[in-house]
């Protein structure tokens, strides 16, 4: 798959697809069902001045990413705890923090969109964009915790959680099929829910009041479900790509992209989920 998550991160969508003759393989045990050969009619990893890896390379493997994304994740949670600690939200300190926390989330856009249009990843940006995503999600965690529905955070993580761990079983066990078709509908999904999104934004911010309504009542929860489901399926084709990777033999350097994807995903079915149970919390 050459789509990736929320942000539509580049991953291989730039790379050489090879000479009309290029190096092709099938993965080790593959059947006809479960093949990735037929999303490429080449190697997608493959140079054009050879058949096989690039130059000089390593092939990425499943411990490599499994790494790599603890890592950034793991900076995640760390500048989120700490963004907590450090930048309380009482009213003496309010304003500080959120002006924080919004330069800290611009950064953290800008670190990702220079990263989703670079050929190669960055493990500097991948991690920067991690650390200031932490910032403003701890605080963002802590404003809700205080003043909306205290608990909530825990139950968003079990939440995030609970939706990885049913899609890589689903995933598995083969019951989600991640096709171009797929990621072509995910696509356009997406990039609607967005525009729904800023436009709601708009209404807000010149005095729509509750925007388009999406912050709350049954409005708010249905839209925050789909914004989950909508992330789940963003997840399932990253584990098609990270899939595809390990398949084709690709350089070891892509690891870095797998993690920023299943990050970006992570974080936004986290976003959804807070979202939901907020709205849930505070209509009861």
């Amino acid at each position: 798959m050459r789509t990736s998550n929320p942000i539509f991160s580049r991953w291989g969508a730039t790379r050489d697809a090879g000479s009309a003759g290029a190096y092709h393989r099938e993965p080790v045990g593959a059947t006809v069902d479960d093949s990735p050969a037929g999303d490429y009619r080449t190697n997608p990893y493959a140079s054009r001045a050879d058949s096989g890896l690039r130059t000089g390379t390593t092939a990425v493997t499943m411990d490599d990413v499994i790494v790599r994304t603890a890592t950034t994740l793991g900076t995640v949670a760390l500048t989120a705890v700490l963004s907590w600690l450090l930048l309380p939200v009482d009213e003496a300190n309010i304003g500080r923090s959120y002006g924080l926390s919004a330069g800290a989330a611009l950064v953290a856009l800008v670190l990702s969109m220079v990263q989703a249009f670079k050929r190669t990843p960055s493990p500097a940006l991948i991690l920067g964009y991690a650390a200031f995503e932490g910032v403003f999600l701890g605080v963002l965690s802590s404003t809700v915790s205080t003043y909306i529905a205290p608990g909530v955070v825990v139950q968003a993580v079990l939440g995030t959680f609970a939706v990885a761990a049913g899609v890589l079983i689903a995933y598995r066990m083969r019951w989600i099929r991640v096709t171009r078709r797929f990621a072509g509908f995910l696509a356009a999904a997406a990039t609607g829910f967005l525009l729904l999104l800023v436009a709601d934004s708009l209404f807000s911010a010149f005095g729509a009041g509750n925007g388009l309504g999406f912050h709350s009542g049954g409005l708010g929860i249905v839209f925050g479900v789909i914004g989950i489901l909508l992330g789940a399926a963003f997840l399932a084709l990253d584990l098609k790509q990270v899939e595809d990777a390990v398949a084709y033999g690709a350089p070891r350097e892509e690891a870095w992209l797998a993690a920023f994807g299943l990050t970006m995903t992570l974080v936004w079915i986290y976003l959804e989920v807070l979202r939901v149970l907020t709205i849930f919390n505070s209509d009861n």
